[in-house]
């Protein structure tokens, strides 16, 4: 009998990538999501609900072996969103046995992080979303609740998915430029998306051996700003006109847009080096396989 993982936030990035890698593994998948409009991916279940309902919730991972943790609320909300979540996600795994898996970022570490982040870097949050991401992962650490927590730096979508990289960076190749938010001298940590929620499948698979609350480092690709255009332009076939980020225009657009008031609290990503260590993920799953940054891009870009 196959292994079961419920999909916590299924229509999101990480939650159909994830889908897809565990329905890939041979795993029994339920798509848990708000409001489905459309089919969760071919092979998995769904489930309707919402995730602020600790009842709901509860009765919709009742059976399953492992919980994803994929919920992510939209950054003004995420101050009074989180911990609810985090409080009803620990009750439902708490209830029904299962191991949580969360998809980790590198707000935790704060504007002095150092440039290689590792499972044994301090973490000392400097905003209000590190803040935030440092009490969740310390709540799940306090419960009997057994948690991993993959920790990666920017996603490289394998779907248009309006992040960072699709959605700011490349999104004009098609027409002969791009642009980087930073200088272009840092080093920046990525993560092809695919290849992260496949080592997610790989550490649920070995859950049993693991400590009650741990976390690993997804590594991906460590780039420069002149590094990922230039491979761009190497998959694109043609040089692209490069262009900067107007920050200088946030500040204002902020005072109309929640949103990007949010995403300029993280501007530090871009002026600091940082790469993630992945050396005990490569311990864990010695047979682990990743894309390269060719294949990768060949993959992402609209060209």
């Amino acid at each position: 009998m196959p292994s079961s993982v419920i999909i916590l936030g299924a229509k999101g990035r990480f939650g159909r990538a994830a889908q897809k890698a565990f329905l890939d593994a041979g795993w029994d998948v339920t798509a848990f999501g708000r409001n489905w409009t459309s089919p969760a991916q071919k092979g998995a279940k769904q489930i309707s609900g919402d995730a602020f309902d600790a009842d709901v919730l509860t009765a919709a991972c009742t059976g399953m072996d492992v919980i994803v943790h994929a919920l992510n609320p939209p950054y003004p909300a995420w101050s009074k969103a989180m911990p609810v979540l985090t409080a009803n996600v620990i009750t439902a795994a708490s209830q029904c046995g299962a191991t949580v898996m969360i998809p980790g970022n590198v707000y935790n570490f704060g504007e002095a992080m150092p440039a290689v982040l590792s499972e044994s870097t301090a973490h000392a949050p400097t905003t209000r979303k590190g803040r935030l991401r440092e009490q969740m992962e310390k709540a799940f650490a306090a419960s009997n609740v057994q948690t991993i927590v993959l920790r990666a730096g920017d996603f490289i979508d394998a779907e248009q998915s309006g992040n960072w990289f699709d959605g700011n960076i490349a999104n004009k190749v098609s027409k002969g430029s791009i642009m980087y938010p930073g200088p272009t001298d840092q080093p920046h940590a990525w993560a092809y998306l695919p290849d992260a929620a496949n080592a997610m499948v790989g550490l649920a698979e070995i859950r049993s051996s693991l400590p009650k609350f741990d976390t690993f480092g997804f590594e991906g690709y460590t780039l420069t700003g002149n590094q990922l255009i230039e491979a761009v332009e190497e998959a694109a076939a043609r040089p692209l006109k490069r262009s900067g980020m107007p920050w200088f225009m946030i500040p204002f657009l902020g005072l109309f847009s929640p949103t990007i008031k949010e995403i300029y609290e993280m501007r530090y990503l871009w002026n600091l080096p940082h790469s993630v260590d992945a050396t005990k993920l490569r311990a864990a799953l010695p047979s682990m396989k990743t894309t390269s940054l060719e294949d990768c891009l060949k993959e992402v870009l609209v060209l």
